[in-house]
């Protein structure tokens, strides 16, 4: 919990602080426990929150009585005081949410991502959702605070650069930021798909804000990574790329990765890989998929078809679910290369619980799941002698979108000591 100030001149600190502290407490604080949470002043706490209910965004939501004196006046965020959007680019489908100030869905939206990739296209069909998710939720634009953007990386968040995502080849250093903040008229800010995860389940999962302290968010998508979060702080490290963990070995004996190696575990279980397996072993084959898509396998480098990818993929899990053992031990095998990966993840950083999320992960979590505990449990290498639990997001396939927007609500309302310092 951060502690406020007194000094009239930082009010804007003094603000963010006692937001925060009612943010935490779904039920509501009183002034009283406000002022015993951060160390302000019950008179500085009055006045703070006399601004925050002129501004709409907490509000009085009644009387606790307890003990003698006066009942308590509790306050609590007004859920509808603003809003903020939140977009996940994957190279399959782009993702669009609304979110209220306590961080409800309020709308949602999906497009499939333009098979051309161009940026000019993508920011163009990004800001036209937008625009018609805020029309069709009937959100005053007023209330917006911004956009938030989970991007695949490496980005460069400083001047908001998307790099050179993988399985986007005409993206290459990207404003992105610059250019759906001109286009929508709003601000905006950028992070990395998987490090939007981890705030998700920081600020939104099961057991309140900051109930979880040492976890990783594992991000299945189109590609794969670990969002992390050591000590209640999300890390995103030196340049905010922290989580990209697909070059972790697990097979000595896998294909020869992009990089050059063998077995690194990105290679061995994306959709994209899975579908290769599948078709090079004999358990996809024409009938099952188009011919497009079984010829869309075997290709290689960042210029796949992801929707001709997806049908496949659909149509592997499909056969699991049937029974098929071919189909069955591909979706095994990619759970215990996982669990391989993990284990050195969760030795590497003493962790305690291991999240699974993202837009391809629902559909052959089963499969996967059937495997993948008892691999980590029971591997030798383990070190840590605590339990490790093993749960899957809350938040749903629009968890790395809701994000996106926490960042936004984060970036707003949390109290920020760098806020402080004196600037000439």
């Amino acid at each position: 919990m951060n502690r406020g100030t007194n000094l009239p001149a930082i009010g804007g600190y003094n603000r963010s602080v006692v937001l925060d502290a009612i943010r935490r407490e779904s039920a509501g604080l009183s002034r009283t426990e406000i002022a015993g949470r951060t160390g302000l002043s019950p008179q500085t706490v009055t006045n703070v929150s006399r601004r925050l209910l002129e501004a709409g965004l907490i509000r009085e939501s009644g009387t606790v009585i307890s003990g003698p004196g006066k009942p308590r006046t509790m306050l609590q965020l007004e859920s509808r005081g603003r809003f903020a959007v939140g977009v996940h680019i994957d190279p399959a489908v782009l993702t669009f949410v609304l979110l209220d100030l306590v961080g409800t869905v309020v709308a949602h939206a999906r497009e499939l991502t333009p098979s051309a990739s161009e940026p000019d296209e993508v920011v163009a069909l990004m800001a036209r959702s937008i625009d018609g998710l805020v029309v069709a939720s009937g959100v005053d634009r007023e209330l917006l605070l911004g956009v938030g953007i989970a991007s695949p990386g490496p980005v460069d968040i400083g001047p908001g650069l998307v790099l050179d995502p993988p399985m986007m080849p005409l993206w290459r250093h990207v404003p992105l930021r610059r250019a759906l903040s001109e286009a929508t008229g709003l601000p905006v800010l950028l992070e990395k798909d998987v490090t939007a995860c981890a705030v998700a389940e920081t600020w939104l999962s099961e057991g309140g804000a900051g109930r979880r302290t040492d976890f990783a968010f594992v991000y299945y998508g189109t590609g794969y990574g670990t969002g992390l979060v050591l000590g209640g702080d999300v890390l995103r490290g030196a340049s905010a790329n922290a989580g990209d963990s697909g070059h972790v070995m697990v097979d000595d004996h896998g294909h020869r990765c992009t990089c050059g190696r063998i077995g690194c575990v990105g290679e061995l279980i994306t959709p994209h890989a899975l579908v290769r397996e599948a078709v090079d072993g004999g358990v996809l084959v024409a009938g099952d998929v188009s011919d497009d898509a079984l010829a869309e396998a075997a290709r290689r480098g960042d210029d796949v078809d992801m929707r001709r990818i997806d049908e496949a993929f659909g149509a592997l899990v499909g056969k699991a679910d049937a029974g098929d053992a071919g189909a069955l031990a591909v979706l095994h095998g990619a759970g215990r290369h996982l669990a391989r990966a993990l284990v050195t993840i969760v030795n590497l950083l003493d962790l305690d619980e291991i999240v699974f999320g993202g837009p391809f992960w629902a559909p052959l979590s089963r499969h996967v799941l059937e495997v993948l505990p008892a691999a980590v449990r029971g591997d030798p290498a383990l070190i840590p002698k605590h339990p490790v639990r093993i749960v899957e997001s809350s938040i749903g396939i629009d968890v790395a979108a809701v994000g996106a927007a926490c960042l936004v609500l984060d970036q707003t309302f949390s109290p920020r000591p760098s806020a402080l310092l004196i600037r000439a």
